[in-house]
This record gives C-alpha cells, sequence and structure tokens, in this order.
C-alpha cells in the first residue's frame, strides 16, 4: 500500500491494520501528494466568489483566482443570489443577531424555527405539527434513524443512499438491496418478515451519483405488503422534480402515503440544515429524543430566514424550475451527441461516465484547464469501474456557459478518448 498509489482509492485509507493513527496519516499524506502531482486532487479548492453558474476559483500553483464555469454546487434553482433571500437573511441578522445560542429544548427555538416547521410542513401538505429541524440535512437522516431503529429492528438501504444513512445504521441491524432492484427489495422484505421489531426501507427520491429516481410506488407497494416502513430522502428531488417541484414523491402523487420524508435546506433552499416530515407524534417523538437534534445548537436567524423566503419562492417565482429544465435538456443532448455516456439521469444531476479512475482524474484536470470545474468521482463513493465526471446543472447557467462545456468535453475526448456509445435517456 505504501507504494502502489496508482490503484489506491481513499476507501483504503479508512482503518489500515497495523497503522497508529499518525502512520495513517503519514501514508495517507502521501497518497495525497501523489494525486496532487498528477493534477488530480482538485477537491477542496478555494472558491474566492459566492455561490453560482461562475466562480472565482484559487486552483492549485496558482496565485490568484480563475473565473470558471461551476457545475459543483447543488443550488439548483440559484436562490442562494437572489435579492429577496438575502434580504431575508440579512433583515433577521439586524433583528436577532447571529445565532441561536441554545439547543432546541433550552432557549434556542425562537419564533423563526416555529414558523418554518409549519411552512415546510405545509409545503408537504402536512399539518404544522409534522416537522422536525436539524443543523444538517445529513444528521436528518443519521440522527433520525438512530433514535428510530435499535437493535431487535432492522434498516434495509438501497446500495445508492446517501453516507448519512449508512451511518444512521450504526446502531441498528442492517441490509442493503441492489440499486432499485425489487426482486431483490422484496426477497430481504420476505426473509426479514417475522424476525425483527420494525423493518424500515430507506430509499433516495433522486440519487446523489447517477441522477436518477426510484420507482417508488412499486417500493410503496412492497413496503405495505410486508408490514415495513418507508423513508423517502428527496433531497435532490425537491425543486426539480414534480409540477411544483414537491419532487419524486408529488410526481407520483404520493406525498402523503410515505411514513417520513427527509431532506436538506442546502440545495434549492439556499442555505444549511435538515428536516424530517411525518406523523405529528413520530415528530414529536425526535424532538425529545433525537439526540443530534435536542444537544445541537439550533439553527441561525440568518440561515432559517433564508429557507423561508426560499420556500416561498419555489411558489412564486415557477419560472426557475422552467429555465432550470431548459437547461437540463440542452445540456442532456449536448453531452449525448458527443457519444458522453449520462446513464440514466432524470434529474439536474448529469454524470459522465467514463469508468476508468485514473482517466476520470486526468479529465477533471484537462476540464480544468479549459474552464470548467466539475466532480470527479471515483471509488469507494462509485463502484471501482463506474469513475465519471459529475455535474449539477443550475436555472442560473447560460447557454453560452453550457456550449463552453460542451466544447471542452469534446476537447478532453480528443486529448484522451471519453466518449461511448449514446446513452437512452428519459425526459421528465
Amino acid at each position: 500500500m505504501k507504494n502502489d498509489f496508482e490503484r489506491a482509492s481513499f476507501k483504503d485509507f479508512e482503518n489500515m491494520e497495523g497503522y497508529n493513527m499518525y502512520a495513517r496519516a503519514e501514508v495517507f499524506n502521501n497518497y495525497l501528494n501523489f494525486l496532487d502531482s498528477r493534477g488530480h486532487l482538485n477537491y477542496r479548492m478555494v472558491c474566492t466568489s459566492g455561490c453560482g453558474p461562475e466562480i472565482n476559483v484559487l486552483l492549485p500553483g496558482k496565485t490568484r483566482p480563475e473565473p470558471l464555469v461551476g457545475f459543483v454546487s447543488n443550488d439548483y434553482l440559484g436562490f442562494t443570489q437572489h435579492p429577496k433571500v438575502k434580504q431575508a437573511a440579512i433583515d433577521a441578522v439586524l433583528e436577532y443577531g447571529t445565532g441561536s445560542g441554545a439547543s432546541p429544548a433550552i432557549g434556542g427555538h425562537f419564533l423563526f424555527h416555529q414558523q418554518l416547521e409549519g411552512d415546510i410542513a405545509g409545503f408537504f401538505q402536512r399539518d404544522k405539527d409534522s416537522a422536525i429541524l436539524y443543523t444538517t440535512g445529513y444528521t436528518s437522516n443519521s440522527a433520525t434513524i438512530q433514535c428510530l431503529m435499535k437493535k431487535e429492528d432492522l434498516a434495509i438501504y438501497d446500495m445508492g443512499v446517501h453516507a448519512s444513512v449508512q451511518e444512521g445504521g450504526q446502531l441498528t441491524n442492517v441490509k442493503t438491496f441492489p440499486h432499485n432492484d425489487l426482486d431483490k427489495l422484496e426477497n430481504v422484505l420476505k426473509n426479514a418478515q417475522q424476525a425483527y421489531r420494525n423493518k424500515m426501507v430507506v430509499i433516495d427520491g433522486v440519487y446523489s451519483q447517477d441522477g436518477d429516481m426510484a420507482p417508488l410506488d412499486k417500493i410503496l407497494a412492497l413496503t405495505k405488503k410486508y408490514g415495513a416502513y418507508l423513508v423517502v430522502d428527496d433531497a435532490h428531488g425537491i425543486g426539480v422534480i414534480g409540477k411544483t417541484g414537491r419532487g419524486v414523491l408529488e410526481l407520483y402523487g404520493l406525498l402523503d402515503e410515505v411514513d417520513l420524508i427527509t431532506g436538506t435546506f442546502s440545495k434549492t433552499f439556499a442555505s444549511i440544515g435538515g428536516y424530517v416530515i411525518g406523523r405529528p407524534e413520530l415528530i414529536r417523538l425526535l424532538k425529545f429524543q433525537s439526540r443530534q437534534h435536542l444537544f445541537s445548537a439550533a439553527g441561525t436567524p440568518a440561515d432559517i430566514a433564508a429557507v423561508i423566503q426560499s420556500v416561498r419562492l419555489l411558489d412564486e417565482e415557477p419560472h426557475w424550475m422552467a429555465k432550470l429544465w431548459g437547461n437540463i435538456r440542452y445540456f442532456r443532448q449536448g453531452l449525448t451527441s458527443l457519444g458522453m455516456n449520462i446513464g440514466t439521469t432524470e434529474s439536474a444531476i448529469i454524470p459522465v461516465k467514463i469508468g476508468d479512475p485514473a482517466k476520470t482524474g486526468e479529465a477533471g484536470r484537462l476540464l480544468l484547464e479549459q474552464g470548467i470545474y466539475t466532480n470527479p468521482i471515483i471509488y469507494p463513493a462509485v463502484s471501482r469501474k463506474d469513475a465519471r465526471i459529475r455535474m449539477s446543472l443550475m436555472a442560473t447557467h447560460t447557454e453560452e456557459q453550457l456550449d463552453k462545456a460542451l466544447n471542452a468535453f469534446a476537447w478532453v475526448d480528443s486529448r484522451i478518448g471519453i466518449a461511448h456509445q449514446r446513452a437512452n435517456i428519459n425526459e421528465q
């Protein structure tokens, strides 16, 4: 492992037998230096301008930031830069200050938190007492599952779920099924039918790496058939999927059918934090038993005010969602016309699948040379043979910016050969 960095991945350094923490850190730093020497360490680069379709980035080895067309942000509707969202945050700071000062249970629960709980519950057509807030979207998954699922229970995950869901299963039994494989899911449910107190199936609405959707109606039918509960994390579907942006649940007409809806405020809603929607008695249990909610400081006035305004904007200004879908269709058509394999994406997440990890890293480097900032994704985030360039589209990308990216992909293909057979895609 010390010298075989050509075939290594981040996974290899998670737990190194015989290495104390300093020795492990030394080897891992050597690996990072190896990636950096090849120009393949385009992570944690410093952005010197706000979130948007163009970002000023301080590239490795450079002394001045450069403007790049960015496909790394999940600010799908561009609300982080919307004047009304900014003003709402400013007004909240002027009225309440910069922090909440305490956890929700002991003095940190303010009027604006109460308002957002009601607003986000109402957004999903639920009673006002049907929502709990977390300070991150990550903990909305991990903390909720840890609170509800114990050693007598079973959590069943699609293998494509977010890391936060996987972490949530640390206190319970866990089984997984291959991505969107309904036969394998039914097999797990059938075998677990009498063996556990609670059985909870956890899926994404839109999956973060492939941008595809869960067959929600069929999964819901299976969970009901075998007496299981269903949790849907639709972090990447809200503001993108469905007639009014209520996500995959709206698309399938199942907003009031699943047991729990989880999500984040860090994407469409332009801030930070997370939420869980469910029956009021279950939500009240979480408010007093979910440790990460109970013992974490509540969200700041600015964060919460920005979300409240963003939730309103989604309904008040639907043209942003229409513009986003215009960009999605244009960019997907452009990539497939170049022969790029974009898989089965049905959302604003668009992968260009390359396969080879080293070639994927080199593609990321070459795209940066052309002024395009993307995310090379390799194992363990995806399987070893499924490395890709992952991009997120925004409503505020211009056609000129999208054309610049398409031209850059054509140039990269001419240099290292990343095109594949045309892939079939589904329109919304």
